[in-house]
């Protein structure tokens, strides 16, 4: 099972895969909001995690996408990523979800996911 990860940078994306796959997650990548809805509507149940920047080109930011992954999965663990909006997360973030602020090291994506994973109890289909 993916992570989804939303992020426009495509150095941070690089690293994010790289430090997910190095963790033994895989990931599926876009660069919005609008392109991570879609996705999220017709598979939500196939993601494990999702990793979203808050600041997104386009209309929709990581806070929509989060709110919206929520409504689809309540259980789907949620990773913030944000140069700029870390004193927005206890209004706009979703329950049960990790901030990081950037620049961060690649190994504190994967323990941010661990730890959430870690909490979520498993699905069973």
């Amino acid at each position: 099972m993916p992570i989804l990860i939303v992020e426009d940078d495509f150095f941070i994306t690089e690293m994010i895969r790289t430090a997910l796959a190095e963790g033994g997650f895989q990931s599926e990548v876009v660069a919005s909001g609008e392109e991570a809805l879609p996705l999220l509507q017709e598979k939500h149940s196939e993601y494990r995690a999702l990793v979203t920047d808050i600041n997104l080109k386009g209309q929709l930011s990581g806070w929509d996408v989060a709110k919206r992954a929520r409504e689809l999965g309540p259980d789907i663990p949620v990773v913030y990523m944000t140069g700029a909006a870390a004193d927005e997360w206890p209004s706009h973030g979703v329950p049960k979800s990790v901030l990081l602020q950037k620049p961060f090291a690649p190994a504190q994506i994967v323990t941010a996911i661990s730890q959430l994973l870690n909490q979520t109890p498993p699905v069973h289909e």
